[in-house]
């Protein structure tokens, strides 16, 4: 079985970016992008309304991180610290050599490439470091943006599950896009 370790914590780069590890004075970011429900609109999960929240959520991806049962990152430009999004390897199963690989973006940096650019870094992760077979991403069906950038990074749309799951009221579709280590 695969053995994961995220200690130390590996810094990424690429060309325009540095993914690093969130950290507690990200809360204003974290929070603007969990708290606003254009950005929460294809994440079925509760909107943060609080700064409270907002590390409540920092404390939870450390903690993952501490385990080893989730990597995140935050997404910063090179020449700027500030979080503008988040990226990571979320539902990692060992015994499948499979993860799910999850990301967000404050809306201002939409259609820049940076979702694809850390993608592209986060999947080289994913195979070369951690040694997965497998990458899953899971989007809404409406989310083509997200479809976008996994198609242009060599994701294949493999199943749409209908009324998969039931969030504030109503059952949502999922789509599932994968790579794998090839």
């Amino acid at each position: 079985m695969l053995t994961i370790n995220f200690s130390p914590f590996p810094n990424l780069e690429t060309e325009r970016l540095l993914l690093r590890r969130v950290d507690s004075n990200d809360i204003k970011e974290i929070f603007a992008l969990r708290s606003n429900p254009e950005t929460m609109k294809y994440i079925p999960r509760p909107l943060v309304k609080t700064n409270e929240d907002a590390l409540e959520h920092i404390a939870m991806i450390d903690s993952k991180i501490d385990s080893n049962e989730g990597i995140n990152w935050a997404i910063t430009l090179k020449d700027n610290p500030k979080l503008i999004g988040v990226i990571g390897h979320y539902r990692i199963k060992p015994e499948n050599y499979r993860a799910e690989l999850g990301y967000m973006l404050l809306p201002e940096y939409h259609g820049k490439g940076i979702v694809s650019e850390a993608v592209k870094e986060a999947v080289k992760y994913g195979f070369q470091v951690m040694k997965l077979n497998s990458l899953e991403a899971i989007i809404d069906p409406d989310n083509y943006a997200s479809a976008k950038v996994l198609e242009k990074n060599g994701f294949v749309k493999e199943a749409h599950l209908k009324e998969y799951e039931f969030f504030e009221g109503r059952f949502l579709d999922t789509v599932i896009y994968s790579i794998l280590n090839k």
